[in-house]
């Protein structure tokens, strides 16, 4: 018997409808939107079914992930998924590394922390090559912030994350915030998620990066 490819994230679960609640705020009526680590695959099944009047790219650098996404995909039969890329957020500093030409808005999901820094750099390369003047990149995950009180919880998870892997570990927005703007990315908007998460909204500036 075929060992089913499907994968499932409990934390997909409880936060898609918080953040599928800003997203129907922000993002473009039509156009495409590229999901950068997809993970499971169950955003982006979420979103497509809820706003199928956008194209969805999901992508991931993990093979077994990439499996269970295409196996999710097809079990929805939702025509607006594409198929899955095979992309590393942190090839993004090198031209055409990703194989994405283009896209309306990029989300990214819970990846900032659970990958090396260079992983944010790239994303922050790739997502200014990509977008267009006032396209959007969309950040979701738990932030240290300047000034303001990190949650015990938050802070078990980073002490974990680095045990885990030196490299991992919660960013500080304003260290993210800084990386995006020095390619064209600004913040424009900051919203308080359930389980002390942040939901940054980025936008690409009108003029050249």
């Amino acid at each position: 018997m075929t060992e089913d490819p499907r994968l499932s994230s409990p934390a997909a679960h409880r936060n898609r409808d918080p953040i599928l609640a800003v997203l129907r705020k922000v993002l473009p009526e039509t156009g495409s939107v590229l999901e950068i680590a997809s993970g499971t695959g169950e955003h982006v099944v979420h979103f497509a079914r809820a706003l199928p009047a956008l194209s969805w790219q999901p992508s991931d650098p993990s093979p077994e992930a990439r499996a269970s996404v295409a196996a999710h995909a097809a079990d929805s039969g939702l025509a607006n998924i594409r198929p899955v890329a095979a992309l590393d957020a942190a090839r993004g500093q090198e031209a055409g590394a990703w194989p994405v030409e283009r896209a309306d808005a990029i989300l990214c999901i819970n990846m900032v922390h659970i990958s090396p820094w260079e992983a944010t750099q790239g994303l922050m390369a790739g997502a200014s090559r990509l977008l267009p003047p006032g396209g959007l990149l969309i950040l979701y995950g738990p932030y240290l912030r300047d000034g303001v009180e990190t949650a015990p919880s938050n802070l078990a998870f980073d002490t974990d994350l680095k045990a885990r892997d030196p490299r991992w570990g919660l960013r500080r927005l304003e260290t993210v915030s800084a990386e995006a703007a020095a390619h064209g990315l600004g913040l424009e908007r900051m919203d308080e998620m359930p389980a002390n998460n942040l939901l940054l909204v980025f936008r690409r500036e009108q003029g050249p990066a």
